[in-house]
């Protein structure tokens, strides 16, 4: 075979087995998934069988898929993902209605019927039916190309023609027309706005398709053995094509939903099958995680997880409808479920590479049931420290909740990492992450427990379509060191020495390696060192705290670590804190009595020591099992500006070498004095030299005026451009460390220099974190600086204003100098609603805490209308932005339309979800758990905000005087405002004609933004909530006189006839005769009894009366010329000329114009109303004449009712619309047809109207639509509400 021939750029034609450069085959394959750093392979080498054998990880994640390369079998050829369950809720199905078969056929709750195979077994018959919707579980990347596969294969091949046919049809027409004559027939006239609307119908159908996905019919039964659920994913009841799976738990059955997906799924059966739960993915993350703590990849060794014989229990808590977001509820069915299962195996491990920011982390439900599982079910949980640096105090929760017992992970890159995982031209020193989260937490707990490799080449789901994948962060850290606490378990288990999650957590911590280079806060005890770590567990095994955890509270906030921000020159101050010991308790001894001897005979003689100056400590504690009090000095006064770290290390005095017993984190953040003149600027660091990683931190207080800083950065560097995380924070008393801060990615070059605004909080300690990223190679001389501004206002943080107050006056002060240029803008209504329903029920014994904790449910129903389309976001204010530190387990809403279909789903975070709805009628219900039920009935009045975004947003006028303001004089435009002086400034009310039409209703705000500055930065960053409080809109009665006697007598005889007309439409039969009958005696002009009495036998809005285009009517000839008749008797009654002439009046000058038009209004919606009811029934006269005679007669008759009817209204309002869609069908129109039906559709959405529609598209052969429409259905007309 010849060589290949190549062109190179100094030999012209050459060989390619010539290589002009030396190509380094050696791939650095253990860079790939990284466990040399950390000593794992050269442990694994030495103790092969340590491998995390007998050892099951639990895996919280967003689902662990068991078909992965590497995830299918541990090393010793076991099943390697033993459970797989979904907590979420998502991929429930309510299976509670059963069936039973008829000729081999039962009905599925779609309405599908579903043939059921002869070889299934179900020897009691009964089959379980449910309805899944796929979309409901599929990840988003997996959803979108779903519905592009379906586009493609099941819309386009279908629209593309019918569109260009039908616009072919149209254009051969409007060409073969303009041969003709040019004034056209009403046949012509009718045909073109026929052909020209089915042009339209297929356009606007295009322009709107949106795919809400299949649905598919599942079928429970039970085999005699096991359950086992069946799938119709063909959506046509062939149930032989469909996934049929036993449950997982006990048959490990799994496969993909269809053969498209690639989502592989198992199922789970509850409630003695009631509940299906079918256990998807929602995200790929949880397979990634899995891989690096314990895949196993016998043909490449270097791909093998930290602990390739583990086995998985695969732990859904991120929920699918959420994007792949935890909830409370998923997070409490996880603890429950490894608490039941740990009555039949040991669950060694949980990793959680998930979390959020709390606002507080001393309390909070889940927060206890998380202990709970440690402290009573001794098992080591392993948790990622969050994402969000490289400020300090940026630790997730968990690991910082109530106790440390939690081994947080920060995230390492290694320079192997930069070589193979990343492809960096040049490697640089290992160290943290850059946007690895930072120690310590707000209560000065250190956070992290360790770092390890924050990044991976490893396993993701099938779905993905593909084998692997890089991944960082620090949830690839964690996974990392929680397959290492399962070797380190599998070789203590093998030598049969004990531990505990306490003894496990202090071996990691006292065996790290200590990176000198990396701050203490992002490694926390060092870079895991797994044979150091074993060394210390089978060593120093038999030690008196093995099963112990101390439970430290520092300063009044009980803080699990010491952290100051001591202002300038504070003096040393003594720091109160206790330390208390906890043992280990066990799920089978729920009394404790075993835990009673260890307390009495515990106690450790401790050493105390601190390497730090600053910090002064007793030197010795004697812990036994009491709360012992100690009293700390740390004298601040002498420590230069930035952040400062020390650790009280407590060590027994009889055995030092097994490392601190327990730690005391001490963390100081040091201010430096800000600048003594009038200039802005308080940092201004010239050519500071900055490598990859390095960060600069700068702690400030914040002067008190101060409401904005800059930071201004620039470099003479021509050469380099310079990446930067930058990260400003303060953090607030009980608010977590997102709520005041400002994190961007910037890019610095020599051509301009680079700005960023941030607002800031005076009196407050700032720090200003400027790392150079990691991954950024190269030096790079920066000069910056940081300056504060500040217009204050007299409110705070939020300005409220209440329309009754009319003038609402604003004071504020300046920090320097400023323009000075108000803007309040609302852009939000904000109604608020009461439950309409609320029920409280104990849940199933899923959600039961063992042994015996019930876990109750309240669902509250709200119902809303929207008068317009918006943008909708509900937000359950006494709940929301809390998960962790909540006090009740969960909350989630639902947002449906009239329908019952589902529109959008959200949870404890209002800021992430909002949905647009077109105009309607909504029904929202929450969901809100706690084994309290109690606390669950004090909410069953919760108020929710439904925050709709306003279509235009409006500005509020503002003043520089209340003279001004009172009068609408010269508005606010600029002002200056020097330092030291005080300017107000005047908000009016927003006038009652731009909130008026806005259906205001009782608790109605409004809200927005307002700020001051001019300065287009300070505009960007130095803004404030807005809250209006609107009033009722004015009330203006026409004037009137007093009413006469006999004015006051007729008002009674109209109100007896709006009342009787109001019931005609309620009765039927010989009732609604009499009650017809009697009204039109007592009033025999009355023209609204007729029409009332035509409502009443053919409603004119009721789309069950829509025709159907091959169904024989159900009326007589009879009915029809009845209706025909009373029709009749309301359009001779009124004068249509008269009428005519009043409608072509442009303004009417007389003085009782008002009521004219009224009485006209009225005759006009009588006249339209019976020309309507009869032109329906001479549409079904139509189609029940059997000659052409007498059908050319009926058609001469409805075109001249429709003649006449057009004269008033056109075929879209509401009164004539049904009549219209009557006379489409009749003469076969099916494109105006399907245009009104669409209409109808938008107003009042119906399944009736549907199946109309699906008609209609089957007779213009349009069957890609019908199928479409009739596909959607289940899931636009569900007969009942989906599980939470």
């Amino acid at each position: 075979m010849p060589d290949r021939i190549v062109k190179t750029a100094d030999q012209g034609i050459g060989s390619s087995k010539m290589a002009d450069v030396p190509i380094d085959c050696d791939f650095p394959v253990w860079g790939l998934l990284p466990k040399k750093e950390t000593g794992v392979v050269s442990f694994l080498n030495k103790y092969p069988v340590y491998d995390g054998r007998d050892t099951i990880i639990a895996i919280f994640d967003s689902g662990v898929d068991p078909a992965a390369e590497g995830l299918k079998v541990t090393s010793t050829g076991e099943t390697k993902v033993i459970e797989r369950f979904d907590c979420s809720g998502c991929g429930d199905v309510d299976t509670s209605k059963t069936v039973k078969a008829v000729d081999g056929y039962i009905t599925g709750v779609t309405g599908r019927k579903l043939k059921i195979p002869e070889t299934w077994n179900n020897p009691n018959g009964d089959w379980h039916v449910g309805v899944l919707h796929p979309y409901s579980i599929y990840p988003t990347k997996v959803k979108e190309r779903i519905q592009e596969h379906r586009k493609e294969h099941l819309w386009n091949v279908g629209h593309k023609p019918a569109l260009a046919e039908t616009t072919k049809q149209f254009q051969d027409y409007e060409s073969e027309l303009s041969s003709k004559s040019p004034t056209l027939t009403q046949e012509e006239k009718l045909m073109k706005e026929e052909l020209e609307a089915r042009v339209e119908v297929l356009q606007n159908v295009e322009k709107k398709y949106s795919d809400p996905g299949p649905t598919y019919d599942c079928v429970l039964y039970h085999d005699g053995e096991t359950w086992r659920a069946c799938i119709d994913t063909s959506e046509s009841g062939d149930l032989s094509t469909g996934p049929n799976l036993g449950e997982y738990s006990v048959t490990h059955e799994h496969t993909h939903l269809t053969p498209i997906d690639e989502m592989t799924i198992s199922i789970n059966v509850h409630d003695e099958g009631n509940t299906l739960e079918v256990v998807g993915m929602c995200s790929s993350h949880g397979t990634h995680v899995a891989a690096i703590a314990a895949g196993y990849v016998p043909e490449e060794p270097e791909r093998n997880g930290v602990s390739p014989g583990a086995k998985i229990i695969s732990l859904t808590i991120g929920d699918s409808r959420l994007g792949s977001m935890e909830t409370g509820t998923a997070l409490v069915r996880a603890c429950i479920k490894v608490m039941e299962l740990s009555k039949k195996m040991k669950i060694d491990v949980i990793n959680m590479s998930y979390g959020e920011h709390a606002h507080w982390s001393n309390a909070g439900r889940v927060g206890e049931i998380i202990l709970e599982v440690v402290n009573r079910y001794g098992v080591s949980w392993v948790v990622s420290a969050g994402n969000h640096g490289p400020a300090l105090c940026t630790v997730g929760a968990p690991p910082d909740i109530a106790q440390s017992v939690l081994i947080g992970v920060g995230a390492y890159v290694s320079p192997e990492m930069m070589a193979a995982a990343y492809s960096m031209r040049q490697r640089v020193c290992g160290g943290a992450f850059s946007w690895s989260s930072r120690g310590p937490a707000a209560d000065g707990a250190l956070g992290l427990s360790v770092a390890a490799p924050g990044g991976a080449v490893a396993a993701v789901a099938r779905f993905t379509l593909r084998n692997c994948q890089l991944m960082n962060g620090t949830s690839m850290a964690a996974p990392h060191v929680a397959g290492a606490v399962a070797t380190l378990i599998s070789g203590l288990k093998a030598r049969k020495l004990p531990y505990s999650p306490y003894s496990i957590k202090r071996g990691l911590e006292n065996s790290a390696t200590v990176l000198s280079h990396v701050e203490p806060w992002a490694q926390g005890c060092g870079l895991l060192n797994v044979e150091k770590a074993f060394d210390l567990l089978s060593t120093y095994y038999d030690q008196p705290e093995r099963d112990v955890t101390f439970n430290i509270q520092c300063c009044s906030y009980n803080g699990k670590g010491i952290i100051l921000r001591p202002k300038l020159d504070d003096p040393p101050g003594d720091i109160g804190l206790t330390v208390e010991p906890h043992f280990l308790q066990d799920h089978k001894d729920m009394e404790d009595r075993a835990v009673i001897g260890r307390q009495i005979s515990f106690g450790v003689r401790l050493a105390l020591t601190c390497g730090a100056s600053w910090v002064s400590a007793p030197a010795h504690l004697d812990m036994m099992n009491a709360t012992r009090t100690l009293t700390l000095r740390v004298q601040t006064s002498s420590l230069p500006p930035g952040p400062h770290f020390a650790s009280i290390d407590a060590y027994d005095v009889s055995c030092i070498e097994k490392g601190p017993v327990f730690r005391i984190p001490v963390t100081v953040f040091q201010p430096q004095p800000l600048p003594d003149c009038s200039s802005p600027t308080v940092i201004d660091e010239k050519d500071v030299l900055f490598k990859s990683s390095t960060i600069k931190r700068h702690f400030l207080i914040v002067p008190p005026e101060a409401t904005w800083g800059v930071l201004k950065m620039a470099t003479e560097d021509k050469e380099i451009v310079g990446r930067f995380l930058v990260h400003v924070m303060q953090l607030l008393p009980r608010k977590s460390c997102k709520s005041q801060e400002t994190q961007k990615m910037l890019s610095v070059s020599n051509e301009v220099p680079t700005l960023l605004p941030f607002g800031v909080v005076g009196g407050v300690t700032i720090e200003i974190a400027i790392a150079k990223y990691w991954a950024n190679i190269g030096d790079l001389s920066l000069d910056y600086t940081v300056e504060f501004h500040g217009l204050k206002p007299d409110f705070g943080q939020r300005l409220v204003m209440s329309a009754s107050e009319g003038v609402r006056s604003v004071t504020l002060s300046a920090h320097r100098l400023l323009e000075v240029q108000p803007n309040a803008v609302l852009k939000y209504s904000e109604p608020v609603v009461r439950p309409t329903e609320s029920k409280l029920t104990p849940l199933t014994s899923r959600d039961v805490i063992p042994p015996s904790r019930q876990i109750y449910q309240l669902i509250n129903t709200y119902n809303f209308h929207l008068a317009k389309a918006t943008e909708v976001s509900p937000t359950v204010s006494l709940l929301c932005d809390m998960l962790y530190e909540s006090e009740f387990e969960s909350q989630m809403w639902m947002l449906y339309n009239s329908c019952k279909q589902l529109m959008a789903v959200g949870d404890a975070y209002p800021s992430k979800y909002n949905v647009k709805l077109e105009k309607g009628d909504y029904v929202l219900r929450l969901n809100v758990r706690h084994e309290n039920k109690s606390l669950l009935e004090k909410l069953q009045e919760l108020p929710v905000v439904l925050q709709q975004r306003l279509q235009q947003p409006i500005t509020m006028d503002s003043y520089c005087s209340r003279i001004q303001a009172l009068t609408a004089g010269k508005k606010f435009s600029t002002a200056s405002l020097p330092s030291g002086n005080l300017m107000p400034v005047y908000f009016t009310a927003v006038p009652s004609d731009k909130i008026s039409r806005l259906n205001l209703t009782v608790g109605h705000t409004f809200s927005g933004t307002i700020s001051f500055a001019k300065d287009e930065l300070g505009r960007k960053v130095d803004t404030y909530a807005l809250q209006y409080l609107a009033c009722e809109p004015p009330k203006r009665n026409a004037n009137s006189k007093d009413k006469e006697k006999g004015k006051a007598h007729d008002d009674y005889m109209d109100a007896v006839k709006e009342f009787t007309v109001g019931w005609i439409a309620k009765l039927e039969g010989d009732k609604l005769e009499q009650v017809y009958e009697e009204l039109v005696e007592k009033f025999p002009g009355y023209l609204g009894a007729h029409v009332a009495y035509l409502h009443a036998i053919d409603s004119p809005t009721d789309p069950k009366k829509l025709p159907h285009s091959n169904e024989e009517l159900d009326v007589t000839t009879a009915w029809c010329e009845q209706l025909i008749a009373i029709s009749d008797k309301v359009i001779k009654a009124i004068d249509q000329e008269k009428l005519l002439a009043y409608l072509g009046i442009k303004n009417d000058t007389r003085t009782d114009a008002q009521k004219i038009k009224q009485d006209q209004e009225k005759q006009r919606g009588y006249l339209i109303d019976a020309l309507c009811r009869k032109g329906t029934a001479l549409c079904r006269l139509y189609a029940l004449a059997e000659s052409k005679s007498a059908k050319e007669k009926i058609a001469t008759a409805l075109q001249a009712n429709m003649t006449d009817l057009l004269k008033y209204t056109d075929l879209t309002e509401a009164k004539a619309i049904n009549y219209g869609v009557w006379h489409c069908f009749t003469f076969k129109h099916w494109g105006r047809a399907i245009k009104l039906l669409t209409k109808i559709q938008e107003d009042r959405p119906s399944r009736e109207v549907e199946e109309r529609l699906i008609e209609a598209y089957r007779q213009l052969g349009w069957n890609h639509m019908a199928s479409y429409t009739e596909a959607t259905l289940p899931i636009k007309y569900p007969l009942a509400y989906r599980p939470f």
